[in-house]
């Protein structure tokens, strides 16, 4: 993995850092729950949670990153350039 050697913030971080670190807090509960010998249906949902939790801040971190940096770089647009930019921004939704 590259780092930047710049600082490279947004708005949405201190919610992906929240989320992120919910997620954290689960998975060590998940850990602890096969550890324990809990019913694999019980850890599956836990997991299921986990995934779902980074999942979503993934997702507000790369839209959050087409709303600024993408935009930033390329700049003005045009209409139907402008509409192309905007299914791409919806398409990952499904990420």
């Amino acid at each position: 993995m590259s780092e930047e050697s710049h600082e490279h913030t947004h708005d949405s971080h201190p919610e992906i850092i929240k989320r992120l670190k919910r997620a954290q807090g689960h998975l060590k509960s998940v850990i602890a729950m096969i550890e324990g010998g809990r019913p694999c249906l019980d850890i599956a949902q836990q997991l299921h949670a986990v995934e779902k939790a980074i999942t979503n801040a993934k997702r507000t971190l790369i839209q959050d990153h087409l709303d600024h940096c993408l935009e930033d770089t390329v700049g003005s647009l045009g209409r139907e350039q402008r509409q192309t930019m905007a299914e791409f921004k919806t398409i990952t939704k499904y990420l």
